[in-house]
């Protein structure tokens, strides 16, 4: 039996993605079956043709790409994001986050081009991790203070105070508030 109707996803060179009869009951929601099929092909190239072209961007932005033009690497990719959310494949406010990042890491290395190349594109890329100034000084602190605490935990045992003795005293309960009425003969 033929699960989808000629010239849909077996003429496109793609399985689909269960190899199993659909659960659909109306001859309706077979066709919605087919439809949301094809409509999930198209998306997931899309996505995937996005992702390249973003990949791309970031790479020539970064000079790991060989000799490409920056330029036309970002226009589209940006061109890219702005039909996939046009399409409504992606959201628009994704796309915009996207393209925002995007722009925002080419004008920092252009603002910072007459600088040593690798450290300005390995800051507009997030820098490299571990080698900030706030981990610096904090983890170097971090370790001495954990050994003191442990060394003072293993020399010393603490024994209750009077505060807390109070505090795990049991509490006695209260009686109840109205005695239980008793039944009139």
């Amino acid at each position: 039996m033929r699960l989808y109707a000629p010239g849909t996803i077996e003429n496109l060179g793609h399985k689909p993605p269960f190899h199993r009869r659909p659960v659909a009951n109306s001859r309706s929601a077979r066709k919605a079956i087919r439809s949301s099929e094809r409509k999930h092909l198209r998306n997931r190239a899309v996505r995937s043709s996005v992702r390249t072209h973003v990949g791309k961007a970031r790479q020539a932005l970064l000079g790991t790409g060989g000799e490409v033009d920056v330029e036309a690497a970002l226009k589209a990719a940006v061109k890219a994001l702005d039909r996939a959310a046009e399409k409504g494949i992606l959201h628009r406010n994704n796309a915009n986050r996207r393209k925002s990042r995007l722009t925002a890491m080419a004008a920092r290395i252009m603002r910072a081009a007459g600088d040593d190349q690798t450290a300005v594109r390995s800051a507009a890329a997030g820098g490299q991790k571990g080698t900030g100034a706030k981990s610096k000084t904090v983890g170097a602190k971090k370790p001495a203070s954990k050994a003191k605490a442990t060394t003072a935990k293993a020399t010393t045992a603490k024994a209750p105070t009077a505060k807390a003795a109070v505090a795990k005293a049991p509490v006695a309960k209260k009686a109840p508030a109205k005695a239980p009425a008793t039944p009139k003969a």
